[in-house]
């Protein structure tokens, strides 16, 4: 299983449709296999999400944030993880609002 505990991510592709930006920091703490984060920056205040890890790394996870227009925004996501030639993370990431207009996309963030 990979450990995500105290690392930093920062997304590096979104798609439009999407809230976070190369200004959103993710900061991941892992107890087992339940993984739990905190997350700010860009266009969001306030996010946490919280997901279980599988025997591979792949996160599945919800989410829940406040945008700058003050709008609270909800989904879930799937993590595929990558392991790059330096050793970090890169997390390629399918996700789903569960709010708003209910649209879907795609994202990859990136261990700093």
């Amino acid at each position: 299983m990979i450990h995500y505990d105290n690392k930093t991510f920062r997304p590096i592709r979104n798609t439009a449709n999407g809230e976070t930006s190369g200004d959103t920091v993710f900061l991941y703490k892992q107890d087992g296999n339940i993984l739990t984060s905190e997350y700010s920056g860009g266009n969001i205040i306030k996010g946490h999400l919280i997901g279980l890890v599988d025997e591979d790394g792949k996160i599945e996870m919800r989410y829940h944030q406040v945008n700058e227009k003050g709008v609270l925004m909800t989904g879930v996501c799937t993590s595929i993880p990558e392991i790059l030639s330096n050793g970090k993370i890169r997390l390629h990431e399918a996700w789903e609002w569960t709010s708003g207009d209910k649209s879907n996309g795609q994202s990859i963030i990136e261990e700093q």
